[in-house]
């Protein structure tokens, strides 16, 4: 790593500890009911909330009830945004005229932006209105973002409360994430990133000239739009001189806060984050990158106040970094290290037979190695999946890093709450493992743990495991699976693994090389995205209604902390041992025989 990347990571590192202590006490503040500074105006907002929907909010549920607000919400949001889509040739905001989207495509979104993964197969500029946008995709951001810390909530509750059937009230939980967190934050850093040249307009895009004009050669197409072929069986081409080009417009400042800080990821432009639009500076780089983790970081502090333990929620933090630092800096060394194949052609070539400036293909020179590499390794360490940079460009182990990070659960910080409840299933399975090691019942937190909610929790770590396999199998072998992939071999299965991967994680980035925006892969992806969030959440409420019921067990000598060294070397081993055992052959298969293939090792 070069001494500028070490810097930028340092610090971005350094800001973002320092921040998880002051964000997480205020979220811990607002999930207790305690009375904020500003209560007095967002308050009256919330009560009428409460009022309109028919909310009694002093009205605590048991976790099944729990458990079917959360899907009612969702399938209600899941129906918004696929309506919007198919209708939207018909709705105002919409200055391109933009036709509704295909029904494979409208459901496929629909299920991504409900379930935080934002997988795109399609480029927002040249496909959604504004009113798609905003209203669908940009609303959907906040409500799939405050379910998941929703969850997270009443998983906690689970774990302090003593022989009770309550779990809280969703709607409550629901409005206060949304009201008091995700709503000041996203207007605070849209405001920042608006002072970065962001854009936000809701005006037709416009048409400026080109300084300098293009000769470009374009497919004839006949009246069916279809390309016109040769005798040769060739496409027909012509010539065409470029004066002008299209500026897209849009509300795009104040999706992009709430898709960075909610762990969403979906952009409005199709390039995402590396489009200036999107991200302008270095500042706004930052400050996205920095977003993409704060809230999941923030949360493990909210999550030991709430336990009355801050020891608990630091011990957690450490687990998480302790796997996303060497990968970090194993994602910037392989992508540092440059390409071999132009070494051996002398393109650039030092001493150590290497690029000096690294593998930039696919990377914004304005950001370089060291910022692409932090954000494909934050980004899918989160199940965030926004890039700043082209990942099936990457080099075949600084690709593998973001993949096997969402391998591994995204539970290293992972979605807002969905990945601090994952980490919670693993700290039950850790803590069971070292209870059989030493013959005594496992207690997390001084709750028992029982077959039940070993049980559970090895439905949350598992289900995503099989989704991501069977799911890259069944691709590799049909014709309509194998006939989206651009590249031959190791990398093209790669470019499978890596799309159910995402899909089967709730992260949403991909190997742009997989033509994905097809009926298979649309239908296929979406259930993959279905199955990991829904048939994740049920089984974690399940484990807290089972925790809440039982009682508080003292601690004793034989008691296993779950604050020391010790036990986050355990829970770091017990995250990385489910990983390897899953999904280091499936590597094998694409990545690591890439890597081989690539340096020609006998």
């Amino acid at each position: 790593m070069t001494s500028a990347g070490l810097l930028q990571v340092s610090l971005y590192l350094l800001v973002l500890v320092a921040l998880v202590k002051p964000l997480g006490a205020y979220m811990a503040r607002v999930f207790e009911g305690e009375r904020m500074f500003f209560t007095p105006i967002v308050g009256p907002v919330e009560r009428l909330i409460y009022r309109l929907a028919g909310v009694d909010p002093s009205a605590e549920t048991d976790w099944r009830h729990y458990a079917l607000a959360v899907l009612a919400v969702n399938f209600i949001g899941f129906v918004v945004v696929f309506a919007l889509q198919r209708l939207q040739t018909y709705l105002p905001l919409n200055p391109q005229g933009f036709a509704g989207v295909s029904p494979d495509s409208s459901f496929n979104t629909a299920i991504s932006f409900a379930s935080n993964t934002n997988w795109q197969g399609y480029g927002g500029e040249t496909t959604m209105s504004c009113l798609t946008q905003a209203l669908g995709l940009g609303v959907q951001n906040f409500l799939s973002a405050a379910t998941g810390i929703a969850v997270l909530i009443a998983l906690t509750r689970g774990l302090v409360r003593r022989e009770s059937e309550r779990l809280g009230n969703f709607w409550v939980d629901f409005t206060r994430t949304t009201l008091y967190v995700l709503l000041p934050l996203s207007t605070l850093l849209a405001i920042l990133l608006l002072s970065q040249g962001v854009v936000q307009s809701i005006a037709p895009y416009r048409k400026v000239a080109l300084l300098e004009p293009l000769t470009v050669e374009t497919p004839v197409v006949d009246a069916q739009g279809e390309p016109v072929t040769g005798p040769d069986g060739a496409h027909v081409m012509e010539k065409t001189t470029v004066t002008e080009q299209t500026i897209p417009l849009g509300p795009a400042a104040s999706q992009i806060a709430i898709k960075q800080l909610g762990t969403n990821g979906g952009g409005f432009f199709n390039v995402n984050s590396t489009h200036p639009f999107e991200n302008p500076t270095p500042l706004s780089n930052f400050l996205q990158v920095l977003a993409i983790l704060l809230i999941p970081a923030a949360l493990c502090y909210t999550f030991g106040r709430m336990v009355r333990d801050t020891r608990q929620g630091w011990a957690l933090l450490a687990a998480m970094l302790a796997i996303f630092v060497p990968l970090l800096v194993g994602a910037i060394a392989a992508e540092q290290a440059g390409n071999p194949a132009l070494a051996e052609l002398g393109v650039d070539q030092e001493a150590s037979d290497s690029q000096s400036g690294g593998n930039m293909e696919g990377k914004e020179v304005r950001y370089g190695i060291a910022n692409s590499a932090l954000w494909a390794t934050a980004t899918t360490a989160a199940s965030n999946g926004s890039v700043n940079a082209m990942h099936d460009s990457f080099m075949p182990l600084g690709g593998l890093v973001p993949m096997w990070l969402m391998q591994l659960g995204e539970v290293v910080f992972g979605g807002v709450g969905s990945g601090l409840y994952g980490m919670l299933m693993f700290a039950i399975v850790a803590v069971f493992i070292a209870g059989l090691m030493v013959g005594r019942t496992p207690e997390y937190l001084g709750k028992k743990i029982e077959a039940y909610e070993m049980k559970m929790a090895s439905l949350v770590l598992l289900i995503p495991c099989a989704v991501v396999l069977i799911g890259t199998a069944i691709a590799s072998v049909v014709p309509v699976g194998t006939g989206g992939v651009s590249n031959p071999g190791a990398h093209g299965f790669s470019e499978i693994l890596y799309a159910f991967s995402s899909a089967g994680n709730n992260n949403g980035s991909a190997f742009g090389g997989l033509s994905a925006n097809t009926p298979f892969y649309n239908t296929a992806l979406g259930i993959a995205m279905w199955i990991s969030r829904y048939w994740l959440i049920i089984p974690v409420l399940a484990v807290a209604g089972s925790l809440a019921r039982k009682r508080h067990t003292a601690i004793t000598v034989g008691t296993l902390p779950t604050h020391t060294p010790l036990f986050v070397s355990v829970l770091v081993f017990t995250v990385l041992l489910v990983g390897a055992l899953t999904f280091v052959p499936a590597l094998a298969l694409g990545p690591i025989v890439e890597h081989i293939q690539l340096y020609g090792y006998e």
